[in-house]
């Protein structure tokens, strides 16, 4: 049976992975109206990405004995200033994330709930890949400046960067 506190984390943590795809889906539409089609691929990905985290998370919870409670999601920001702002934004966030997940492995590591802990870390390497990617694509930024041209190379090998499938069915890796 899954122990209240950790049930309550684990819920959080759904929140948070919804609403990221949510806002990931909110960056894809901007993305995508405004003529950067290989950003917004990227983020149609990403916001498919974090559905999956979601999914995963309930899966566990329900499997474990408690119940995942489904979340109304907020309204994501939807306008963006400029390609930087989206991907700076993004770095933010994934930080925020990752807070979250090591709030949600702590308080499984208190309550020794260390199968919990244990599914918690496939979120934790989640976490440093998805900071790792953003960072390299703010460096590409940086490198470009804002010159147009680097822009356009940019956003259309963007197209290129895939995310890993993520499968729900095997909740223990």
């Amino acid at each position: 049976m899954l122990n209240k506190r950790v049930e309550e984390a684990l819920n959080s943590q759904l929140i948070v992975e919804a609403y990221s795809s949510h806002y990931y889906l909110a960056v894809a539409s901007w993305a995508e109206v405004n003529g950067l089609g290989g950003t917004s691929e990227f983020f149609y990905e990403q916001s498919d990405e974090e559905r999956m985290h979601m999914l995963r998370l309930v899966k566990f919870i329900n499997e474990r004995g408690g119940k995942a409670v489904i979340p109304r999601i907020e309204m994501p920001q939807n306008d963006f200033k400029s390609l930087r702002q989206v991907f700076e934004d993004f770095l933010k966030h994934e930080l925020a994330v990752s807070a979250k997940v090591n709030e949600v492995v702590g308080i499984c590591h208190e309550e020794k709930d260390f199968p919990t802990m244990n599914f918690m870390q496939w979120y934790v390497s989640e976490q440093i890949e998805e900071e790792a990617v953003v960072r390299t694509i703010l460096d590409q930024l940086n490198l470009i400046g804002d010159d147009k041209s680097g822009l356009y190379h940019f956003d259309r090998d963007l197209k290129n960067i895939k995310t890993p499938q993520i499968t729900i069915n095997n909740t223990a890796n």
